[in-house]
């Protein structure tokens, strides 16, 4: 018998598979199971409804590894782009982020608005450490930030139909001179 942790892997991980190929509409209880094995019954035992089960795989994707108290400014600002782009590209994908957009499953919108304020507010606290440390410029508008962060993937993403290799160290030397404190 699989272990917990490896039945709600697989979920979470099916989860997210389909929400990323074919959209959040490709996201139930019976397609989860069929991508991933796991009887339906086994799912509904740890997920009684579709919006648990997506809730549950998007915030394992948008909780993030806490950052070590120690970590230098140029990291920080590394973490801050890898996470706050992270639960779009390991996430939900851009087809999911499109169906948000356009609010064609309202379901999967409120589950993943909600999901999104905890992933900011776990971003906006780097900031505000990196601010209390010294590492940061104080007057640096946390949710500011974080937009031009998802901004500039997203547009990456839509100008090239891709995200080039390089982008984050590119965008790393856009943002430095603007957040780091010398």
């Amino acid at each position: 018998m699989a272990s917990d942790g490896r039945v709600e892997g697989g979920i979470a991980e099916s989860t997210l598979h389909l929400l990323r190929t074919g959209g959040p509409r490709a996201v139930t209880v019976e397609a989860v199971a069929a991508h991933s094995g796991i009887a339906k019954t086994t799912i509904y035992r740890r997920h009684p409804n579709r919006r648990d089960m997506l809730s549950s795989a998007l915030s394992a994707v948008a909780s993030p590894e806490p950052l070590e108290p120690d970590t230098d400014a140029a990291h920080q600002l590394r973490w801050l782009i890898d996470h706050a782009v992270g639960t779009i590209d390991s996430g939900i994908g851009f087809g999911g982020f499109a169906a948000m957009l356009t609010d064609d499953d309202p379901e999967f919108t409120a589950v993943f608005r909600n999901i999104l304020a905890g992933q900011r507010a776990q971003l906006s606290a780097v900031i505000d450490s990196a601010k209390a440390s010294g590492s940061m410029r104080p007057d640096i508008d946390n949710a500011t930030l974080i937009d031009a962060i998802v901004g500039a993937y997203i547009a990456e993403r839509a100008r090239t139909g891709q995200v080039a290799d390089g982008w984050r160290e590119r965008l790393v030397a856009l943002f430095w001179p603007i957040v780091h404190m010398p």
